[in-house]
């Protein structure tokens, strides 16, 4: 029978719900508080300058196949993609860089020309990476997290010490060298955990990166986001932006629809991807499933400080991607978790998405992204901002070996302040809750509600996780396990 549903949000896991509901014959709108669509993954133009705000690196591009031809399509029909070559640059020192290249065997030789033996070992880890991505990302993670039983297959029996050591643990029995080190833990902070936290499975990640490559869509990001909406539409999928969302009515323990900018919608069912905690916010406590203290207690990934900057030049010396890592890594994954605080000496990343997309920045000129991960729920001000953009500027030009500085014609920051009002994310944070053991599959925040029919939830706060692929995973989830209520 036919539902009206009224979805909360337009990041990913909405996006890819209201299409699997949209196809299952439901009507389906989507409700945006923003003035455009795409949640975290929104676009920003200034002066003929293009950002993607959001996620910036493509990854998996199996699941984006997986989820465009659950509707007989293909991304090729909605956007181009781009294999990138560098995938992306790490650098550790002046002239000390190491490039990861598009494919295993010129990763295999990097590696080899670093840590004599490497290149061999190299092999056998990302063998074994395969081994567990098939397990996950082609199995585990599209179970909706209702059981612990989801886990147990003669699969993950066979592999059950990986979830008892760690990814960190792991790396450092076969490598020695610091660098190697630190680019094979670099993909698991994806997560939202330190490696040292991450049980040894998730070295799936490593196969992600080395085996199926960093792409890159033609003109961001964004694309995906406007590819997902377009076919939205051709299902019949409605969107109302600039629809704020004042509360979740529920009526004898049942929604009954959502309010929006004082007006009350009525709907059969109310799916919300937006952030977790502040979905329960809408509702009267006596509906919540979660209380402060349980969102207290959960480990976050972390939120970040972004620069959105337009240069009035090319900037030279640097790959599309590229990763700062000169200080110490360990000190600033403590600042993270272990005692929150503005890290000294902060990791960032950089992002160029001119170097690949001409229509990114006028012609001569260059936009970059820059990002530093910082602990949730930290103290946020312009002056904190402005002080770390000047330490990240000048290690990027004496890294780089340019100036840049006086080449900046703006620049935008966003940080957890920002995250908080845009977004209503927990405490600021960036990507959601982080994949540990303990925040793993069903125990995460569940998919449907409890307390309250036909309410549910999708989204990086819920089962899968974070990342754009598991957001497009949690939005099928969801929408199966709707449809599933139907039929009981």
């Amino acid at each position: 029978m036919k539902k009206t549903i009224a979805i909360i949000g337009s990041g990913f896991s909405s996006l890819a719900a209201s299409c699997y509901l949209a196809q299952q014959g439901n009507t389906v709108t989507i409700y945006e508080k923003n003035e455009t669509i795409g949640g975290r993954a929104r676009q920003f133009k200034k002066d003929g300058f293009t950002f993607d705000m959001g996620p910036s690196w493509y990854w998996m591009p199996d699941v984006f196949e997986r989820f465009f031809n659950d509707f007989g399509k293909n991304p090729s029909d909605y956007y181009e993609l781009i294999k990138l070559n560098p995938a992306y640059r790490v650098y550790f020192g002046v002239d000390d860089f190491i490039s990861i290249y598009d494919n295993l065997e010129e990763i295999k030789t990097t590696f080899e020309s670093i840590e004599a033996g490497s290149g061999a070992k190299l092999q056998n880890f990302i063998n074994k990476a395969k081994s567990n991505y098939d397990i996950a990302i082609k199995d585990l993670v599209y179970r909706p997290g209702v059981s612990p039983l989801e886990l147990i297959t003669p699969q993950t029996a066979l592999k059950l010490d990986q979830f008892f050591s760690t990814v960190s643990h792991d790396i450092k029995k076969q490598f020695t060298n610091e660098r190697l080190i630190q680019i094979l833990e670099f993909p698991v902070l994806f997560l939202g955990a330190k490696p040292t936290k991450t049980p040894s499975f998730y070295n799936f990640m490593n196969y992600a990166d080395f085996g199926l490559g960093t792409w890159h869509p033609k003109t961001g990001m964004f694309d995906v986001v406007k590819g997902i909406e377009k076919l939205a539409l051709e299902l019949g999928v409605r969107f109302e932006t600039n629809a704020p969302i004042d509360k979740i009515v529920v009526e004898n323990k049942t929604t009954t629809g959502i309010i929006v900018n004082g007006q009350h919608i009525k709907a059969d069912i109310v799916l919300s991807g937006a952030d977790y905690h502040h979905s329960e916010s809408l509702l009267d406590a006596e509906h919540r499933m979660y209380s402060e203290k349980y969102w207290d207690s959960r480990v976050f990934a972390p939120s970040s400080l972004l620069f959105f900057v337009g240069f009035n030049k090319k900037i030279e010396n640097i790959s599309h991607h590229a990763l700062f890592f000169d200080v110490d890594f360990n000190q600033h994954a403590k600042d993270i978790y272990d005692d929150p605080k503005w890290p000294d000496a902060p990791l960032f990343y950089a992002n160029f998405p001119s170097k690949t997309d001409a229509t990114a920045a006028p012609e001569g000129m260059e936009s970059g992204f820059f990002l530093i991960p910082l602990a949730p729920g930290i103290e946020d001000s312009e002056t904190l901002r402005e002080t770390y953009f000047e330490k990240i500027v000048a290690r990027f030009e004496q890294l780089t070996q340019q100036s840049i500085k006086n080449n900046i014609i703006f620049k935008r920051s966003f940080c957890k302040n920002d995250f908080v009002t845009d977004y209503h994310a927990y405490k600021g944070n960036a990507y959601g809750m982080a994949n540990t053991l303990l925040q793993t599959a069903f125990l995460r925040p569940k998919l449907k509600s409890k307390k309250v029919a036909n309410l549910y939830f999708t989204g990086q706060l819920t089962v899968p996780g974070p990342g754009v692929p598991p957001a497009l995973i949690s939005g099928k989830l969801v929408a199966e396990l709707i449809q599933k209520s139907f039929r009981s």
